[in-house]
């Protein structure tokens, strides 16, 4: 895997444990790294991670419009993973099938008030497969 390209999301977290918890839980990310403070949970898909930094300070969470997404296999694992959420009282959206290329999705909240958006069909990766790449690159200008 490479290391081009974005890598991570840093989140300032109260409890790592928690934040450690709901990301396995609701995203099947688990811990890759750990120093004091800081834990990388990843889905090992690809080289990217969420950076959890613990924090004792003034959380200004990723509210809905700004949230992290994550595809999960099927229609029925976005409705298995809201029941989860009702029950645990973090359902923020009910799932909700928007249509291509959006698909079917919901809104979790993660122990500091972050929004998780999980999400079937949303066709991302046709879409940026579909593009042509440049012939500088991603990185330049």
């Amino acid at each position: 895997m490479s290391d081009i390209g974005l890598t991570h999301v840093a989140l300032p977290v109260h409890s790592l444990e928690a934040s450690i918890a709901f990301y396995a839980k609701y995203a099947g990310m688990h811990p890759v790294h750990r120093r004091p403070g800081v834990v990388w949970v990843s889905d090992r898909t690809r080289p990217f991670a969420i950076v959890l930094i613990e924090t004792q300070g003034e959380i200004k969470p990723l509210l809905p419009m700004a949230h992290l997404g994550v595809g999960v296999p099927t229609r029925e694992e976005v409705d298995r993973l809201s029941e989860l959420a009702r029950a645990d009282r973090c359902l923020i959206r009910e799932p909700e099938d928007a249509g291509p290329p959006v698909g079917y999705w919901a809104l979790i909240r993660d122990p500091d008030g972050h929004t998780l958006e999980v999400a079937y069909g949303q066709e991302l990766g046709h879409t940026v497969e579909d593009v042509p790449a440049t012939p500088t690159g991603p990185m330049s200008g």
